[in-house]
């Protein structure tokens, strides 16, 4: 049986994956959510862009960093879970604590 890592689908998808980076670290570099994502830089900026159109994320600048702000109360995208909020989806996959780097 192959190991679960070597499968070629997962359960979330990748703008799942980055929401999640930028929850746990709204300063993090888009060269660090590509290498957690298991995606391209240029994947990870295609994606956060999608994600602030959506009005899933707020980019504002600090110095020449970005810092992320997530608006959980979007509702979820597919039709299915219209009725959810994304933060209901990050609440559970997200631990509590929250990471930030000055």
């Amino acid at each position: 049986m192959a190991s679960p890592e070597s499968r070629s689908w997962h359960f979330l998808t990748s703008h799942a994956q980055v929401l999640l980076c930028l929850q746990r670290n709204p300063r993090v570099r888009l060269r660090d959510v590509a290498e957690t994502v298991g995606i391209t830089e240029r994947a990870a900026q295609r994606i956060v862009s999608e994600l602030v159109e959506a009005g899933y994320v707020q980019r504002e600048r600090e110095g020449r960093r970005n810092h992320y702000v997530l608006d959980r109360s979007v509702p979820m995208r597919h039709p299915s879970q219209l009725n959810h909020e994304i933060g209901d989806l990050l609440d559970l996959l997200q631990p509590e604590e929250r990471l930030e780097t000055p």
